[in-house]
């Protein structure tokens, strides 16, 4: 399956939220859908699932028209959703069985994904009764109780220590493995450098950067070198870097024992190098740099 966004739009009365965005996600693979607080995340997500109607673009299942009706879609929302005062496995089995589960089919489920979360001696607890950890994976559960052909996961790791994180990992993994299409939105980098090809950034309603994440990194840090020394600290070399130059690169920030540079003309890698040795630079690391999603994601959806 492939799902394609095609230059959605939005608006709330007289404000556009979504100004034509684009981007698409295949089965057996996980889409990055990030960006900060109001950028248009949930708008989007609620739209993929029709609760807001969409004012402008299409949304397509392999070409087709795309209706979320013809499809389970397991969602887990930034803003949790079950009911406090409800026993777990009580409130599990209704969900399923409105999701079109049989009651017997949503009992097995219900008790099949709780084991696999590990939260299954709380089946008759009262949900308000669990830890904010435990909580949260029996929402996970709830998400995947009906076997979803495309599983979007909205912060799913807050509150999770970092075994229970693990745990949540290895369903996420494995639902990739079982060819569903994965929509993951995060404001953890590493979480979605760990699961994604495919990322989709956005900022003001806008799609500022989209693709696979590799080619991505690679694409960013291509005139960017990475230079430390032996003789000289990182910031002896970087003020080094600055004086003598100045014509050549532009230091861009120290990264532990190193520094990070940004050519100034592409090519310049080897004038570069030939000018560390005539400075008498005691070289002990010359070579590309490349970027974490984080810093992608800072210098594509920083600015206020």
């Amino acid at each position: 399956m492939r799902l394609e966004v095609q230059g959605l739009k939005k608006s709330f009365g007289e404000t556009e939220v979504l100004h034509g965005i684009s981007f698409h996600v295949e089965s057996g693979s996980a889409l990055g859908l990030l960006g900060r607080n109001g950028a248009g995340k949930t708008t989007t997500i609620r739209i993929l699932m029709d609760v807001f109607k969409a004012n402008g673009g299409s949304l397509l299942m392999d070409g087709q028209p795309f209706k979320a009706k013809e499809y389970q879609i397991g969602y887990l929302p930034e803003e949790r959703g079950l009911y406090p005062k409800k026993t777990v496995g009580e409130q599990l089995v209704y969900l399923a069985t409105l999701r079109g589960l049989s009651a017997k089919e949503a009992k097995e489920q219900t008790k099949k994904w709780l084991a696999r979360m590990g939260v299954s001696e709380y089946e008759n607890r009262k949900l308000e009764t669990l830890s904010k950890g435990n909580q949260q994976k029996v929402q996970l559960a709830q998400t995947l109780l009906c076997n979803p052909d495309i599983v979007i996961l909205d912060e799913p790791f807050s509150g999770l220590d970092p075994v229970n994180a693990q745990i949540l990992k290895d369903v996420i993994k494995e639902q990739i493995e079982e060819g569903k299409i994965v929509i993951f939105s995060s404001h953890q980098m590493s979480h979605v450098e760990e699961f994604c090809d495919e990322i989709a950034i956005m900022n003001h309603g806008d799609i500022v950067l989209s693709g696979n994440l590799r080619e991505i990194k690679r694409e960013f840090g291509k005139d960017r070198l990475v230079i430390a020394s032996l003789g000289e600290t990182p910031e002896e070399l970087a003020q080094l870097l600055k004086t003598k130059f100045v014509d050549l690169l532009d230091v861009e920030k120290i990264q532990q024992s190193q520094v990070v540079v940004r050519e100034k003309k592409e090519g310049n890698k080897p004038a570069i190098m030939q000018k560390l040795i005539d400075e008498g630079v005691d070289i002990e690391y010359f070579g590309l740099y490349e970027p974490s999603l984080h810093d992608i994601f800072v210098e594509k959806a920083g600015d206020e």
